[in-house]
């Protein structure tokens, strides 16, 4: 790799080359990249759904518990 870049400006080798790259992929990057947020968010989403549940249900088991009609 080093002989390929070796003669070039370092322009190319830091400016050029990575442009080219973006451009090239980047529709794959923002591919990616959205599929990676959006699972995130939706195990945010569950974690918040589950730990909700695990609240709801402590609250009302807590209460239930000290009454002697159940």
């Amino acid at each position: 790799m080093r002989e390929i870049f070796g003669g070039l400006p370092w322009w190319v080798k830091w400016v050029a080359v990575p442009v080219i790259a973006l451009v090239v992929f980047g529709g794959l990057i923002t591919a990616v990249l959205t599929v990676v947020i959006g699972l995130l968010f939706k195990a945010l989403v569950f974690v918040a759904l589950v730990g909700g549940l695990i609240y709801v249900v402590r609250k009302f088991t807590a209460g239930s518990s000290s009454r002697s009609d159940w």
